[in-house]
């Protein structure tokens, strides 16, 4: 997987609380990373989840988490987290999360996160909103 494959990324520096006794990061951080980037990189496409949650009554869930860690990562890292859509289904999306450093291609961690766009009062998915579809398509194209 190479660096070039990504138009977004979203900087992040490692915390103290963020490593283990070993000195690197705990494994459950990087899920938590995923999620912040994961988020910003649908409001950097466009996409305001708060006012689409009130306007629609729908949200998304995550439905798949996997994280595939290449390498440690240590206190004071900078990154940058790579992100992009690899697929838009009828009510899913799924993304795909890189972690490289921040000043390098070195690829550090992999994964994929997949939402199901739900219906928040019956707790089923629906279709993806044809203008998200759309942002995202034109956002990774450019």
């Amino acid at each position: 997987m190479e660096r070039s494959s990504f138009r977004y990324f979203y900087p992040l520096s490692v915390r103290y609380n963020e490593v283990d006794a070993q000195g690197i990061v705990f494994n459950a951080h990087y899920l938590t990373w995923y999620d912040m980037a994961v988020s910003a990189y649908i409001r950097a496409a466009g996409w305001d989840n708060r006012a689409e949650i009130k306007a629609s009554g729908a949200d998304f869930h995550v439905v798949r988490a996997l994280v595939e860690y290449k390498v440690g990562i240590g206190h004071d890292e900078e990154l940058a987290i790579g992100v992009r859509t690899t697929r838009i289904g009828t009510s899913s999306i799924a993304f795909q999360p890189a972690i490289f450093q921040a000043d390098g291609d070195r690829l550090l961690a992999t994964g994929e996160i997949v939402w199901v766009w739900t219906d928040q009062k019956s707790k089923r998915p629906i279709p993806v909103p044809d203008r998200l579809r759309a942002l995202l398509t034109r956002f990774d194209a450019a």
